[in-house]
């Protein structure tokens, strides 16, 4: 079971990269918005964020969890996944909509490595 956690980890850092990789590369964009990558890399972590505490609570990976931690981690992703589904229909540009989303992954990412 370990290996299969290992591999949902592996997902869970891949939907990271495209949802921080499709808010970077809109950097020096005039039309900045909600790019699919972001929308998918945001669905990506809630579902595979969901699976790895649904693997550790049921006891098939030997962890313990700072449920504050992840209560915290969850809302902000549940935000950003609303956000991108709310933005990813409509035409760029959405500078603030993008920006918001953008900072709070980052965000999402200082609280994963810095809250010990």
């Amino acid at each position: 079971m370990e290996f299969i956690y290992n591999l949902v980890v592996i997902l869970h850092f891949i939907g990271l990269a495209s949802l921080v990789g499709g808010f970077i590369v809109q950097m020096k964009s005039a039309d900045k918005g909600v790019n699919a990558a972001m929308f998918h890399g945001a669905l990506t972590q809630l579902v595979t964020g969901f699976i790895m505490v649904g693997m550790v609570e049921g006891g098939a990976v030997d962890d313990e969890l700072d449920m504050t931690k992840i209560s915290v981690k969850l809302g902000i992703t549940i935000v950003v996944t609303v956000l991108a589904f709310a933005g990813r229909k409509k035409t760029p540009p959405q500078v603030a909509l993008w920006g918001v989303i953008g900072a709070l992954s980052i965000a999402n990412i200082f609280i994963a490595v810095l809250w010990s």
